[in-house]
């Protein structure tokens, strides 16, 4: 039998939560000295003590850490937890990456506020280019929704295309328009230059399209595309300088793509008229 001061020590916890614990009915010591209100804790109460600290730190409330306890979880159970909170975390900090990154990328476009290259943005006739290519739906334009859509478009694109026996014939160019239903919802067309004929291939859900030429204004962006904020502002901001509006989205052609984003280039082709 422990006091609650070796309990604590042995199970690396204070005095103070074990008390709260008994408080709460979580854990309740072994035995309370009837005179002095000291409590005593048996080693077999480690074991409950582990589970309620495991369950506490993957997330669950003391509450849920009671109801979890009552079903008797068993050490798979808790593993099996485990990996789903290491998922879900993993997650998460890919997410908040992927915000500093959009913030970076923002506090580079206010910085670049003033200057604006001139020589870096080119208008130009783009020509007809038939694409294999995947859609998906993304909730809006902004960045963190994109990039969960149109990455698994790509990694799902290419295999599919090698199942075909349909081979790339040049970059790859990511689309995208207003999806049908509104409320700010994006298709997106994640596809590859190929010679091909026009529609489906086999059962893959690929399909070939051609896409019309059209007038663009054009600029080159370095780097990864959630680092494209500054670029894409660059080039928005030539065009109101310099009398043009844009008619659509602009096309993402993906010139070089190394293993290492920081070091692709992209063209952005975005469709204009003198406004």
């Amino acid at each position: 039998m422990f006091t609650i001061g070796d309990f604590a020590r042995y199970g690396r916890v204070s005095p103070r939560m074990l008390r709260h614990y008994d408080a709460i009915g979580l854990l309740r010591p072994d035995r309370t000295d009837p005179a002095t209100g000291y409590r005593f804790y048996g080693a077999a109460q480690l074991a409950r003590l582990n589970r309620i600290i495991a369950l506490k730190d993957l997330g669950f409330t003391l509450q849920q850490v009671g109801a979890v306890l009552d079903e008797q979880v068993g050490p798979e159970e808790l593993r099996g937890m485990l990996r789903l909170r290491r998922a879900e975390l993993a997650e998460a900090v890919a997410a908040a990456s992927a915000r500093l990154a959009q913030v970076e990328a923002r506090l580079r476009s206010i910085e670049s506020e003033g200057h604006m290259p001139a020589d870096d943005v080119v208008i130009k006739t783009v020509p007809a280019v038939r694409v294999a290519e995947l859609t998906g739906t993304a909730a809006s334009y902004e960045p963190h929704h994109i990039g969960p859509v149109i990455g698994p478009l790509y990694e799902e694109l290419f295999p599919l295309l090698e199942s075909a026996g349909l081979q790339p014939t040049g970059p790859g160019i990511a689309r995208y328009e207003d999806a049908p239903g509104g409320g700010g919802a994006i298709v997106v067309h994640a596809g590859v230059t190929v010679t091909a004929p026009v529609g489906p291939v086999g059962g893959t859900g690929v399909s070939v399209v051609e896409l019309p030429p059209f007038e663009a204004a054009t600029v080159v962006h370095r780097g990864a595309m959630d680092d494209v904020l500054p670029t894409a502002q660059t080039l928005g901001r030539w065009l109101d300088a310099n009398g043009y509006r844009s008619t659509g989205y602009a096309r993402e052609v993906n010139l070089e793509c190394p293993a290492d984003r920081s070091q692709w280039v992209t063209e952005l082709q975005e469709p204009v008229a003198k406004a």
